[in-house]
């Protein structure tokens, strides 16, 4: 699969994921895996690289706050940008999955 679309697909896990509320970096690993019973794993070495390079976007902005076990994190969310971004990324996505979806009906 060409890279640009492995990095598309992890900034629209990304994006899903904060579109839910604002979250830190384990948190999203967290919520991917879950949501995705156990398919999706998603490594640190691609995770944070993909958050600076979202936020240099400006899909998402970070700010640092206490976790739930009162440790420093850095908290992502979405923004208005980054959810417009996402709308049309779902749109494509489900344009493209029922093309495939209707060939492989026919095929």
């Amino acid at each position: 699969m060409p890279r640009e679309t492995l990095q598309g697909t992890l900034d629209l896990l990304i994006l899903k994921t904060l579109a839910r509320g604002s979250e830190h970096g384990y948190g999203i690993t967290c919520c991917i895996l879950n949501a995705s019973q156990n398919q999706l794993r998603v490594e640190e070495g691609s995770l944070y690289p993909a958050l600076r390079r979202m936020e240099a976007a400006g899909l998402i902005r970070a700010e640092w706050r206490a976790s739930e076990n009162n440790r420093r994190a850095r908290y992502y969310e979405i923004t208005k940008t980054g959810r417009k971004h996402l709308a049309d990324v779902v749109e494509r996505w489900h344009q493209h999955s029922a093309a495939v979806s209707t060939f492989l009906d026919f095929a």
